[in-house]
């Protein structure tokens, strides 16, 4: 990467990662905190206001990457900083619950992530592009698991309405660098392989096995938002208040963050991707059953979480791999945007259901409800195809008419150990499917640069 690359991915996965930061940092005590708030006592109305802002992250996901490539990345970005920031102070001053739920609706509807992704895009060269993204999931994961453990420290300090105020704070952080840090784009374009396109959604959305990717991812963060619902409770029940309980979040974390590389490296080198994506998700129900039953053990509880963190963190890191590997190419992006979206609505439906369970039939209610999803889940990918041994290499290419990108497509798509061709002389790439083994990278090389 050039210098500018490198500043503008580092930049951008760290505004990804404030802004997920702000999602992600509420989740291991918000529970406890809100019910002691007028509306609290309805465990229903904690679940919305824990989970409001992936609905209008859901919703509003897409188009804000449209109106991006309209009216220019930067503003779209600072306009949804705005927003986040504003429902951080709204939720921050909330004297009862449904105030709580207009700020996450707020902080929601900043929907930055496709904005994001298309600037990191338009910022670095095809060749780089996979490790720019590759950062910002990295910096995803890492924020994930700082905030498990960060959270109840900062809580027992600064309080809910603190940790509300320093995400609203950050977000003006954020703001900052866009404007002053982030370079600005030479050109600003669409990009096939980040981006999502009206005209294929009728083909990501008839795709059974992206389909079957959309139920997973939504099931997980279902799952998710669920245990968040119910485990703050059993931990308390065990002696451990909501300031204390980074004392089980922290040793669980780092564990699981060490246990999640093994399955990925066997899952990605030695071409076992569904293997190890049904034992993950077995994984997890068998932890939310140890949760069940062990729910009066503190070790019991510790254990079975460490269980289904560490296959959370496999199948979150698997999944969108999974996607790029089955996404017709020219319909890439669109498929990433659909199953990110898919992603935060689970996030809605879990943290809802879950509190309406709780508040309806208690705490065990929850956890069945999230097994059940999980067995169905296991059911719907049992029949997925098993994903081939593939990844993606793009490709810079000079000015060229249709005819000749075509024809260039065409000879692309002849040579060893290349599965698909897209060649889209708009914006300038070519972007192949090729075996991890067995690609003859060579000759496209060649090709490319005889152009």
């Amino acid at each position: 990467m050039t210098p500018l690359e490198r500043r503008a991915s580092i930049g951008l996965a760290g505004i990804y990662g404030v802004r997920m930061l702000g999602l992600f940092i509420i989740l291991p005590i918000f529970a406890l905190y809100a019910e002691k708030l007028p509306g609290g006592d309805s465990h229903f109305l904690i679940g919305i206001a824990l989970g409001a802002y992936g609905l209008t992250q859901a919703i509003l996901q897409i188009p804000a990457g449209w109106l991006s490539d309209r009216y220019g990345r930067k503003p779209v970005i600072v306009a949804g900083l705005l927003l986040f920031a504003a429902g951080s102070f709204i939720a921050a001053s909330a004297d009862d619950i449904y105030w709580i739920i207009a700020g996450r609706v707020i902080q929601g509807a900043g929907a930055i992530n496709a904005a994001v992704m298309a600037l990191t895009a338009d910022l670095t060269r095809e060749e780089h592009r996979t490790k720019a993204m590759a950062l910002i999931g990295i910096t995803i994961g890492i924020t994930f698991s700082l905030s498990m453990v960060l959270s109840p420290i900062l809580y027992r300090f600064i309080g809910m309405s603190g940790l509300f105020n320093l995400t609203g704070v950050l977000a003006f952080v954020s703001i900052a660098l866009v404007i002053w840090f982030i370079p600005r784009p030479a050109i600003t374009r669409f990009h096939s392989d980040t981006e999502a396109n009206t005209g294929k959604l009728k083909e990501v959305l008839r795709n059974t096995d992206l389909l079957r990717m959309d139920y997973g991812v939504f099931t997980l963060h279902a799952i998710l938002m669920s245990v968040f619902m119910q485990v703050p409770f059993i931990l308390r029940d065990l002696g451990l208040d909501a300031q204390h309980q980074w004392q089980v979040y922290l040793p669980v974390m780092l564990v699981a963050f060490a246990l999640m590389v093994p399955p990925i490296v066997i899952a990605e080198k030695k071409a076992r991707m569904k293997a190890v994506f049904m034992l993950t998700i077995a994984l997890a129900a068998l932890a939310q059953l140890g949760i069940l039953f062990l729910q009066h053990s503190i070790w019991g509880v510790a254990l079975s979480l460490l269980l289904f963190f560490a296959a959370f963190n496999v199948l979150e890191a698997t999944q969108p791999s999974i996607v790029s590997k089955i996404a017709p190419l020219a319909a890439k992006g669109t498929a990433m945007g659909v199953f990110s979206s898919v992603q935060f609505l689970g996030a809605f439906f879990g943290s809802a259901m879950g509190g309406l369970l709780m508040q309806l039939y208690g705490g065990d209610a929850v956890l069945l409800f999230a097994v059940a999803m999980l067995l169905l889940w296991l059911g719907v990918a049992s029949g997925m195809r098993a994903p081939r041994a593939l990844m993606t290499k793009i490709y810079s290419l000079p000015p060229m008419d249709e005819a000749r990108a075509r024809a260039l497509q065409q000879s692309l798509a002849q040579l060893r150990g290349v599965s698909e061709v897209l060649v889209a002389a708009g914006e300038q790439i070519a972007c192949l499917k090729v075996e991890i083994s067995g690609f003859d990278e060579e000759a496209v090389e060649y090709q490319v640069k005889g152009v």
